[in-house]
């Protein structure tokens, strides 16, 4: 079992980052096996999710903040340093994800598990295995359909979306095994809903809400908290509705390579189907500059086709120098399409 060295987080960002520095050389010298020079005091060599140095050659990365979604981050960090011929990433949770992840760049990325004082290799994660959605929760579908909202299933959880935007989900009740549709955006959202409208039929519930929502989810639509939420799912929602414009022939949506957290935090999304020339093809929608946009999209296309064509979608402000650097480092080519 991996512990912590850290301790308890300063409350002063500027000493956590000198003690996450610390930490960083003192794993590396060790492992190493001779002191390190002195690092550059610019602000240009800090790393902002955990800490960061060169030596002998190699880019040592210790990540420190959502180390499952800083692979991206260490990468543009190493991408700008001079000289470097492989990157060595430090985490202590989501290793291997994280291990997974790497194997699919061309430039050499090592990974390793950081347990006290030594630096073990890490142990990549399989895929998760494909799950169905349980057939008692089947029966709600034609509910979610009728009401107006289109059923999506990920991960074997069967919801019912407006253009991207979760708005219902059925669950299991822990405690009578009973399954039901709970309305709502998000397990909160869903919670409130049923204490204010619990005697409501769930069919009309759920058309009241779909009313609600669908004005919010369009192109030209002002800018609200429910065209805000979700952003990258309604680009895919966009690009399965206009696959040509991706270099499609059809698409539909596909699992994440990694269960979504929440419905608050921007995630991309994956869509999968053919090309015009009939190719397996794998898109990956983001809104936001998201620098763990190119890992994931590459375990994306690794979970459901590897031989796939890979195709990121972002919007025309989001495709940043940092993503294109990103994706040059791929093994094998990525394309992009910027949505207008």
């Amino acid at each position: 079992m991996t512990r912590s060295t850290t301790g308890p987080a300063p409350a002063d960002p500027s000493r956590r980052a000198a003690l996450l520095a610390m930490k960083l050389k003192a794993l590396v010298r060790d492992h190493l096996g001779h002191d390190l020079p002195a690092p550059p005091a610019e602000p240009a060599n800090s790393f902002g999710r955990g800490a960061a140095l060169t030596a002998d050659g190699t880019a040592w990365v210790l990540l420190d903040e959502q180390p499952e979604r800083s692979l991206g981050a260490a990468l543009a960090w190493a991408s700008r340093q001079p000289a470097l011929t492989d990157v060595a990433i430090i985490a202590e949770s989501a290793t291997g994800v994280l291990a997974r992840r790497a194997a699919l760049f061309g430039t050499p990325i090592t990974v390793w598990v950081a347990v006290e004082r030594l630096l073990v290799p890490a142990v990549t994660d399989p895929y998760p295995a494909r799950a169905e959605v349980d057939p008692r929760h089947e029966v709600w579908r034609t509910v979610i359909t009728e009401a107006g909202a289109e059923p999506a299933q990920e991960h074997g959880v069967l919801a019912g979306e407006i253009r991207g935007l979760e708005i219902c989900r059925v669950v299991t009740d822990a405690y009578t095994d009973e399954t039901r549709l709970e309305v709502g955006v998000g397990a909160h959202d869903r919670e409130s809903f049923m204490m204010l409208h619990g005697n409501r039929p769930t069919a009309e519930a759920l058309a009241g809400v779909v009313d609600a929502v669908v004005g919010h989810r369009r192109v030209d639509a002002p800018l609200h908290p429910l065209n805000r939420l979700g952003a990258e799912r309604f680009l895919r929602w966009q690009v399965i509705q206009a696959p040509e414009r991706v270099g499609a022939a059809w698409l539909r949506v596909a699992d994440p390579p990694v269960p979504r957290p929440n419905l608050k935090d921007p995630v991309p999304c994956v869509a999968v189907g053919e090309s015009a020339s009939g190719e397996p093809m794998v898109v990956v929608c983001s809104v936001g500059i998201d620098l763990d946009l190119v890992p994931f999209a590459v375990d994306a296309r690794q979970m459901h086709a590897p031989d796939a064509l890979l195709v990121l979608v972002v919007p025309e402000r989001d495709a940043s120098p940092v993503t294109r650097r990103l994706m040059a480092m791929v093994a094998r080519p990525v394309g992009l399409v910027v949505w207008a």
